[in-house]
């Protein structure tokens, strides 16, 4: 293959989801992944696309999604795209985080509120999730469960403030990263993660 011919050759996407859910605010998430530290933060580790669920809250990220929503092909750029709320679901847009590579696409990260609907489909994939808990909701129970997954290693669970370094977590949790769904002794799940899933199970966030 001449220079010519590879120069030509399409890259590889790697895609990034984020969700914030379909009703309550994130405005602190959203202002954070809006930012140009965090599109460098994706490119360093080869991400092409950004695609941001933003619920009720387009207009902290309008500007943002406009001024970057670009042809990848273009200098290394990301594409940028976003919307607010879809009735048939997210995994479509989730599962282009999976690689694909009859579709030229290799696997990139899931970036999710503490919904469990959203953290169960995200796990499902088996792709790397990073769990930002909506610190204005009065659910500790879902601040819970994101740092005990965290613990046992199945997400990075963060803080809105530390999403450009959990880029680089992320991409070590798709090397490490447990088998899902968890089991002890072969017997199922373990039980704090079993117990707070199932006190959540047929909730859609």
């Amino acid at each position: 293959m001449d220079e010519m011919d590879h120069d030509r050759m399409p890259s590889m996407a790697k895609h990034c989801f984020v969700t914030v859910g379909a009703t309550a605010s994130f405005t602190q998430l959203l202002n954070h992944v809006a930012t140009d530290d965090f599109i460098q933060a994706l490119q360093q580790h080869n991400y092409t696309h950004l695609t941001i669920q933003y619920g009720p809250d387009l207009a902290y990220v309008a500007e943002f999604i406009d001024r970057h929503k670009t042809d990848t092909a273009r200098n290394g750029a990301i594409e940028v795209n976003g919307f607010d709320f879809k009735t048939e679901g997210l995994s479509q847009d989730m599962s282009m985080a999976k690689p694909c590579p009859s579709e030229n696409r290799v696997g990139g990260m899931i970036l999710t509120h503490a919904g469990t609907g959203s953290i169960l489909e995200a796990l499902r994939l088996g792709v790397p999730l990073v769990v930002v808990p909506n610190p204005d909701l009065q659910d500790n129970h879902q601040m819970e469960l994101a740092r005990e997954m965290h613990r046992q290693g199945y997400v990075v669970a963060t803080a809105p403030e530390e999403l450009c370094p959990a880029v680089r977590k992320a991409e070590d949790l798709r090397l490490r990263r447990p088998g899902w769904p968890p089991v002890e002794n072969g017997r199922g799940p373990r039980p704090y993660i079993r117990e707070s899933l199932n006190d959540e199970l047929g909730f859609l966030d």
